[in-house]
């Protein structure tokens, strides 16, 4: 089940995503040249220093009472209040800002605020070819700070797009390292993104469970949660994620209170965002979500792709040839993932589209 106030959302319930050949191309030739995945010293140290550019910054943000101009997006119903500040290097909001914008009955109401910032607002960030276009960073509805999020670089995109940066691509800096989303050319306007590497090694993850399988990572390994047994995937995209395969998403779990449980547990030292997996064919995955820091949520770009490969590693799916993708449908509806196993890059495609603007006044 999902909240009350996901209930009263109006998702798109089916997306008709066709990539272009020349888009296609053009996110090949990209994704050639990009860095890969960071190690965990270097996220961590991205992290801090964003975490440190935000203290400083806290000064200079805007106070209770200031009016902010804001957008707002969706991916799928995963909803976003997207900031514009170009011009900055910090959030113009604190954390705390962010969460009371996000209630849903105090605030604007959302999953997180999305703030576009100049190129080089994190530090210690990798060089890509041609330099990067812009900075994303989010506060969850919560406060805290994930490293990426996959509905949201879409709905970030889609956003320089309305502000009349209109380009075919962004080179993307983000703490989990550089993203490409790449604009579609039809009929939806779609979004592509190259995802980048997944992460497996267990620790990076990161996870205390024993590591299992090849390349030191976890594979449906056992953890006992909530007083219950589960097999658990670990695979992160930049953020973590925990990927459990039930029979009946609607009958094998507790999905308000196994959720939560698994979120903290201490087997995730960084908490976890929880993906519960209904295989409905080879091409065809079902899942439920509950975000880390955000709680149940109608789509989760990041864990729609560590899900998919999840299954592969799990032996729940077979692998589609380079080219093919697995349709994921979420409570929002459905995102497209392929897993290129000639670079071993995941790609997401899927929607993020605009649903209002407006001022809000900070409380």
């Amino acid at each position: 089940s999902i909240s009350s106030n996901q209930r009263r959302a109006s998702p798109v319930q089916s997306v008709k995503m066709r990539i272009s050949t020349a888009a296609s191309s053009l996110l090949w030739a990209l994704s050639a040249s990009r860095a890969s995945a960071f190690a965990p010293a270097t996220m961590a140290t991205r992290a801090a220093a964003a975490a440190s550019s935000s203290s400083t910054a806290s000064s200079l943000s805007l106070s209770k009472g200031d009016t902010i101009e804001f957008a707002k997006y969706e991916g799928l119903g995963n909803d976003f209040i997207l900031v514009d500040d170009r011009d900055k290097s910090a959030p113009s909001l604190t954390p705390e800002q962010s969460e009371r914008l996000c209630h849903r009955n105090f605030g604007i109401g959302g999953d997180g605020v999305i703030f576009a910032l100049k190129p080089d607002a994190i530090e210690g960030s990798p060089e890509v070819e041609g330099g990067y276009d812009f900075t994303m960073r989010i506060y969850n509805s919560d406060g805290s700070e994930p490293e990426m999020c996959g509905n949201g670089i879409r709905c970030f995109a889609a956003f320089l797009r309305d502000l009349g940066a209109d380009a075919p691509s962004y080179n993307v800096n983000t703490l989990a390292g550089p993203i490409v989303p790449v604009m579609n050319d039809d009929a939806e306007k779609t979004i592509t993104v190259d995802m980048g590497p997944p992460i497996l090694d267990g620790p990076t993850v990161p996870t205390t469970l024993e590591p299992n399988a090849d390349d030191n990572s976890v594979v449906e390994q056992t953890l006992e949660c909530n007083g219950k047994e589960w097999k658990v995937s670990a695979v992160s995209m930049g953020n973590p994620h925990a990927i459990i395969f039930v029979d009946d998403l609607e009958k094998d779990i507790d999905f308000e209170v196994d959720g939560p449980a698994l979120e903290s547990h201490p087997a995730f030292p960084a908490k976890i965002n929880v993906e519960f997996v209904q295989v409905m064919d080879p091409t065809h995955l079902k899942m439920k979500v509950w975000e880390r820091g955000a709680g149940p949520t109608l789509a989760c770009g990041t864990g729609t792709c560590a899900l998919v490969v999840a299954a592969i590693r799990a032996n729940k799916i077979p692998r589609p040839a380079d080219g093919e993708q697995v349709r994921v449908t979420l409570p929002g509806g459905d995102l497209l993932i392929e897993w290129r196993e000639e670079n071993n890059k995941v790609y997401m495609s899927g929607p993020g589209t605009f649903s209002f603007k407006g001022q809000a006044v900070l409380k």
